[in-house]
């Protein structure tokens, strides 16, 4: 599945890495669906990574059926002084079980990856995700970079169009993994210098959005 890159920063500073493409409204083959009647669940039935140690994170679906989230409280990549060998790089794995209305499928069409970052001038952060169903091949994973001098909350997104998008099978109940990682490199700046990248939230304000894309399966 191809993503692209549609936003790439923070609100005051601007950040040397590689220029986003701005985003595009899609056009879709087939008439846009509205969400589903009914509500969504969404349940976590496995879950695995440094980055989220168990009971570290949350889901939660919108009460409109138009997007789910993704909450940490302990995701964080760090290098520098205190740092163990292994700090630099913290991933994590969900497989998560999404239960839709019946006759109805969905894509996740956009993704929205937030989180705050500190890092030293010379130092660089890393952002990576891809989400695939079970059963199908891996997506290609994004990487978002994020270049030091910089202290600030960072924002990164992966948007799908239309046609490109991966629907869940109709009348299959199939588990959405999705897989995130953060890494942080001290590049050129001074090994002692502590330079990290967050993606978690201690009061529940900092998520992952996941925008759902939905459509009617054939009948029958």
């Amino acid at each position: 599945m191809p993503f692209r890159r549609i936003a790439v920063g923070a609100a005051v500073t601007v950040l040397s890495a590689v220029a986003a493409a701005p985003a595009q409204a899609h056009a879709p083959a087939d008439p846009p669906y509205i969400p589903p009647p009914g509500r969504i669940t969404v349940d976590v039935v496995g879950v695995n990574g440094s980055g989220c140690p168990q009971g570290t994170a949350t889901v939660a679906a919108a009460s409109d059926n138009t997007a789910f989230t993704v909450t940490y409280s302990n995701y964080l990549a760090q290098t520098g002084a205190g740092s163990g060998g292994t700090d630099f790089r913290k991933n994590c794995q969900l497989a998560l079980r999404i239960h839709v209305p019946q006759g109805f499928t969905y894509a996740i069409a956009r993704a929205d990856y937030r989180g705050f970052a500190h890092l030293q001038r010379g130092a660089y952060g890393q952002e990576r995700a891809n989400y695939y169903f079970q059963g199908n091949a891996q997506t290609a994973r994004t990487t978002h970079q994020f270049n030091g001098p910089f202290t600030d909350n960072w924002q990164a997104s992966d948007q799908t169009e239309y046609a490109d998008l991966v629907w869940a099978p109709c009348g299959e109940e199939r588990n959405l993994n999705v897989n995130t990682e953060l890494r942080v490199y001290g590049g050129t700046s001074s090994p002692q210098a502590l330079s990290f990248m967050s993606m978690d939230s201690t009061d529940g304000s900092v998520s992952t959005v996941y925008h759902f894309e939905w459509k009617e399966c054939p009948a029958g």
